[in-house]
Parts: C-alpha cells; structure tokens; sequence
C-alpha cells in the first residue's frame, strides 16, 4: 500500500466547474460550499459535465470482539440481525436510499455468524475481531485483507458505472474500536474522544474508556504507524472503510463520508496512503467527541449539523440528496443571459 500514488484531481475542471457556477443567474458563491464541493466531484470524475445520478452507499458490517468486556448495550446478534434488514433495503439506511434512487451495498466483512444473509455480500475475512484488551484485534494479513476487499469493491462499483460512493457500516462495539484508533492516531486521552455509542449507561462509559486506555498504553500505540494501531484495536469494518476511501484515490470516484467511524477510517487511509482525502467529502458532524477533533486533523468540515448518531450511512446518504439538489442547479443553470441580466464580476 506504501507503494500506492494517487493522482492529483483535475485542477482545470475545478476552476471550470467554479467558472460554470459564476455564470448561473444567482449571486457569487450562492450555492456556498457546494459550489466547490461540486467542484471538487468534477475534479475527481474529470468532467465539468458532473453526473451523479447512479450512487450507492457501502455498509461494512463486523462483529468486535471487545463486545465480550461490557462495553455496549447490546451483544453480537444484533449486527446480523440489523445485516439481515439491510439485506431487504428495510434498515433506515436502505429505506433512506431508496428516496433518493441510491443503492444500499452492504457487505459481510466479519459478522461472527456462519449463515449466508441474503441481500449480503460475502467478503468475510474473519468471524469477527479478536478482543483487543487480551490481544490484538487482527494479524497483519486480516488487516491487509480487509483493507484490499474495500479497494476491490470500489474497483468493481467503478466498472459497473456508479458515479459516487458513500461510506456506512454496522458492528456492535464499533465506536469503542473507532474511539480507540482515534485516541491512538490523535495521541489524546480516551475520555477526550469517546462517547456513549447507541446510549451507554454511566457505569459502562466508564468501562469502555477504560477498556481503550489500557489498550493504548499496553500496545504503546502512541508510538505506532497507522496500519498497527488499526490491526490491535481497530474493527474489519472500518479496515474495510480505509480502503474504500483508498479506493476512492485510485479509481477516482469521490467517496462521501459518514460519521465518526467513516472518519476514523478517513484518517487512517490518509496515514497511509497520502492524498487520499482529496477524494472524500464530508457529510455530518454526528455527536461523538471525536468528531472535533477528527474534523480539525482532517481539515474537513461537514455541511449537515444533526446531531445524528444512527450510523449504517445515513447521514451521507442525507449528504447525497443534498448533492443531488445542488447538481440539479448546476446541470440545468438558468444563465444571466437567458435572463438579460448582465453577469456579476468577480472582484476578489
């Protein structure tokens, strides 16, 4: 992966695609940032002629082995059960999706459970991670792999034509395992980027910081590259994640973040493979702690402001409506001319 170059997106297309935005009937930069989101979208896809009509959102989906130390409310089954409904488009992620004609890809990179689910890709690497307070959570190759599996779907999702990507995943104890590799990678302490998940008690929020500050000073993963603390406390969901993000870069297709989780994995691709986050954008803030300072590290800033905390990838599925609505002014401009109203000029 160190080997990985990414090209730089098309800097011409994106003053073109700004140039286009100054010729619609509006003031100056109306459209705010989406104006250069969408412009960053054309410089990745190489045309000032954007079309975004055929998406999908990605949905890793693992089970975490540090689930076992009580730092969630619920167990295991719950991941294949939520799976199950993401198989039928019947989870709010899919239900979302459909308003918008987007496709749900959810993918079974390390649910513990033999069964085949229907409606479920099969790229399991492993039956869930290992339980990181006892050992790392994933060898070097189960690291490696499930990364390669995220860069694969892209890469297949690129030959099928999908335009525009979207990043959300499923796996209880995932935000003990994102909280880990954010403390690790921020080099902060675990109080200062953990939250309450899906609503922990006091007394277990307690325990799941707990549960990461031993692990970052027992593996030393203040010291440690990228892909090592992403192997001892991280989820095959989010090594999955990484390399879609990676995959984003290489086969340039933009990828729209979720929340914390996509952001972790966000971070992570970027420590690893660098350039990658000019591939990304980002969708929500999303309530976790660490967020914030995610957001600062990554030098992004997303436009929704929710609050929302349901993973799956719905806030990026909101974030591609929005797209959608901004691409719709942009593809079907009202031009000062067809107006006879002289254009505004650009004085700085």
């Amino acid at each position: 992966m160190k080997k990985l170059k990414l090209q730089e997106p098309d800097c011409k297309i994106y003053k073109k695609v700004l140039k286009n935005w100054d010729s619609i009937a509006k003031p100056l930069d109306g459209m705010g940032r989406f104006e250069t989101i969408t412009a960053q979208i054309g410089a990745i896809l190489g045309t000032d002629k954007i079309d975004i009509s055929k998406k999908a959102v990605i949905i890793m989906c693992a089970d975490n082995g540090i689930v076992e130390e009580g730092i969630s409310q619920s167990g295991q089954e719950v991941t294949a059960a939520v799976a199950e409904q993401m198989g039928r488009g019947a989870s709010s992620v899919g239900i979302m999706a459909a308003v918008i004609g987007a496709d749900t890809i959810p993918v079974d990179i390390g649910i513990n459970g033999k069964e085949q689910i229907t409606g479920v890709i099969n790229k399991k690497v492993r039956f869930g991670t290992r339980n990181f307070s006892k050992e790392p959570a994933m060898t070097r190759e189960e690291t490696v792999s499930a990364i390669f599996t995220g860069i694969g779907i892209v890469e297949e999702c690129k030959r099928k034509g999908y335009q525009i990507l979207a990043t959300g995943e499923m796996g209880i104890g995932n935000t003990t395992t994102s909280s880990a590799v954010a403390a690790a990678l921020l080099r902060c302490e675990a109080g200062e980027v953990t939250g309450r998940g899906a609503g922990l008690c006091d007394e277990k929020l307690q325990r799941k910081k707990q549960m990461i500050t031993e692990a970052v000073k027992k593996y030393k993963l203040y010291e440690a590259e990228p892909l090592t603390v992403l192997q001892t406390v991280g989820g095959l969901d989010i090594a999955g994640l990484v390399g879609v993000c990676i995959g984003g870069g290489v086969f340039h297709i933009p990828i729209v973040l979720d929340g914390v989780i996509s952001m972790v994995a966000a971070l992570l691709s970027e420590r690893i493979v660098q350039g990658t986050i000019r591939y990304l954008i980002p969708s929500h803030k999303g309530k976790e702690p660490a967020v914030e300072k995610l957001m600062k590290e990554l030098g992004i800033e997303p436009v929704i402001d929710g609050r929302m905390a349901l993973g799956e990838g719905t806030g990026a599925v909101m974030m591609l409506s929005l797209l959608e609505m901004a691409m719709c002014v942009y593809r079907k401009r009202t031009l000062f001319s067809d107006i006879k109203v002289e254009q505004y000029e650009r004085y700085s």
